[in-house]
This record gives structure tokens, C-alpha cells and sequence, in this order.
């Protein structure tokens, strides 16, 4: 049996630190050496996250110079963007040897930091200290557009629509239950953080349109798309299947794939493959995921046991 790993969280108040706090205690071979919270410090875990034991441990109040009093195997941040740089320097001095797995947008585009998407950079990960978690909407469109790499004639469209969990627990628009009510909100229709990951990661444009709905979690994207040549919904799936046969978390289907059935699961559902009747070189498919578990938490489980040397899988599977 692999020997138990040492994981602190920084910032654990939000929605994915609650799903990795869940993901943590029932993990055979990791322990949680302390959970920072500066709204919730002195509370128990336990009130804030179903699925903690009621072990009377309490979030901390820490600030960066206060990391000497916690060695860890890895450090996961889970901070708003922006905020990451400074815990990132005081890490890396005091325990250079530390994985750092960062959940906000800051280090995606840093090429000193290994992109975390498992299913396309397993090898890298591997050896890697310094990991960029992906966005929830990114992870689900790259899984939609890599078979389709080399094949596409014009930048694919990415209608995507989120439960409102992904806006965070702080209160705007985007999360008001009034305001969601039998509605659906658009927003960030150009130039979205996620739109610029998804064409970086790529290398190909994406036109993004993000919207966020009424239902709690989970992810649905619609991904139209005009390829080099002709294709059918057969030729699609194949394709897909091919990709994705060794990837246990990617289910591909010829059948539209529901968000409720993702909810709560690791797992993304790919699917609906359609071809435009008036141009076969046109297509369309749906994935599907939970934005707060391979958008985010289970992910990021995913990016730690391969990095600390565990199954890939440890402590994921439900």
C-alpha cells in the first residue's frame, strides 16, 4: 500500500474546495494537513462540507507567511483568479519540492506550468510540480474538438450552458435565483477567459457563447463545426470512439447526452452526432460534464494522484 500523501488546501470555502475536501476524505491514500478559509475560519469543516467526517477539525486563518507551520506533499489553490502569485513564491521557497496545483485561470497560459487535462497530457503530469488545473467549460470542449484536429476548414461554435454553481458562491447575476427563474442568461458572448484557453490549448479559434441556467451543476455544450471534407454520424462516432477507447472517464454514445446524467459523476458524456442534411462536411455533437468535478475537483484529484505517483483514479471513482 502506496504511503499516505499530505495535501493542503488554500481556499476552501467555495463550491470546487468543498467537492475536494469530499474527495480528499475518501481518499485511501491522502490526508488533508489543513484547510484555509478566511470567511470561515475557527468553523468546522464538517458544517461546510457534506461528505467531511465530524472530526472537529476547523478551517485555518493563513496567510502566505504562514506556510512553514504546514509541509505538505501538494498544495492545491483554490483562490479567485489574480490572487494565486503570491502563495505560488512562498510555496516554491519554503518547499520547492511541493506539488502546487493551482484551480484558477492564472497559470493556463504559462508555459512554465503543465496544463492538467489527463487524457491529453497523462506523461507530462506525471512528472510535473507546477500544475495548471483547466476551466470547467474548456475541459468540455477540448474533448469535443480533439478527434476533429487537422479536419477543420473554420473556427468551431461552442454554445455551452451551465448550472449556476459555476458563478461561485458570491452573489451576482449569474447565480440570483430570481433572476434565473424560468430563464437563462447569456453572458460573455466574445472574449470569454475560457473561449481564449480553449483556442490557446488548440491552436485553432473557437467562437464560445457561454450561458448560465437555472439547475445547480453540470455542463452542456453544443459544438457545431464544418470539416475539410464529408462525413456522416457514423464516421463521427468512430472517430470518437477511436480517441476515447482508452479513456475511462470519456463515455462517447450515439444518443444526445443528458447533464443529469453527469451530475455527481467524474465522468464525461459525448454524443449526438449529427451531420447537416444540406452539407456533409458540417456537424454538430454534445458533450456533457459536471463543471464541479471534471470541470474542476475530480480533476484536479486526477492531476495530484498522478503527480504524487498514485493511480490516476484513486479516490475518484464513486
Amino acid at each position: 500500500m502506496s504511503a499516505s500523501r499530505c495535501i493542503n488546501l488554500v481556499g476552501g470555502r467555495g463550491y470546487t474546495g468543498s467537492e475536494l475536501l469530499r474527495l480528499i476524505a475518501a481518499h485511501p491514500h491522502m490526508d488533508l494537513g489543513m484547510a484555509s478559509s478566511r470567511s470561515q475560519a475557527g468553523e468546522k469543516i464538517s458544517s461546510a462540507c457534506e461528505g467531511w467526517p465530524d472530526d472537529g477539525r476547523c478551517f485555518t486563518q493563513l496567510e502566505p507567511a504562514g506556510i512553514a507551520a504546514y509541509p505538505a506533499d501538494a498544495w492545491v489553490l483554490a483562490l479567485p483568479n489574480g490572487l494565486a502569485a503570491v502563495w505560488v513564491a512562498a510555496i516554491r521557497r519554503k518547499y520547492p519540492d511541493s506539488v502546487i496545483l493551482d484551480l484558477s485561470a492564472d497559470y493556463r497560459f504559462d508555459p512554465g506550468w503543465t496544463y492538467g487535462l489527463p487524457e491529453r497530457f497523462r506523461a507530462q503530469i506525471r512528472h510535473a510540480r507546477l500544475i495548471a488545473n483547466p476551466g470547467c467549460y474548456a475541459t468540455g470542449a477540448q474533448f469535443g474538438l480533439v478527434p476533429l484536429l487537422g479536419q477543420l476548414v473554420a473556427a468551431p461554435v461552442v454554445f455551452a450552458v451551465s448550472g449556476f454553481s459555476g458563478a461561485g458562491k458570491t452573489p451576482s447575476p449569474r447565480n440570483d435565483p430570481d433572476l434565473l427563474r424560468d430563464n437563462m442568461i447569456p453572458y460573455a458572448l466574445s472574449g470569454h477567459i475560457h473561449e481564449k484557453e480553449i483556442s490557446s490549448q488548440l491552436h485553432t479559434d473557437v467562437r464560445f457563447m457561454p450561458h448560465v441556467a437555472a439547475f445547480f451543476r453540470g455542463i452542456s455544450l453544443t459544438i457545431a463545426f464544418e470539416l475539410e471534407h464529408a462525413t456522416s454520424a457514423e464516421a463521427l462516432q468512430a472517430l470518437f470512439n477511436a480517441a476515447y477507447a482508452n479513456e475511462v472517464r470519456i463515455s462517447v454514445s450515439s444518443e444526445i447526452p443528458q447533464v443529469r446524467a453527469v451530475q455527481g459523476t467524474p465522468d464525461v458524456h459525448i454524443g449526438g452526432f449529427t451531420v447537416d442534411v444540406r452539407n456533409a462536411a458540417r456537424g454538430s455533437l454534445v458533450v456533457v460534464l459536471d463543471n464541479l468535478l471534471k470541470g474542476a475537483a475530480s480533476q484536479a484529484m486526477q492531476n495530484l494522484n498522478l503527480a504524487l505517483g498514485l493511480d490516476e483514479n484513486a479516490g475518484i471513482d464513486p
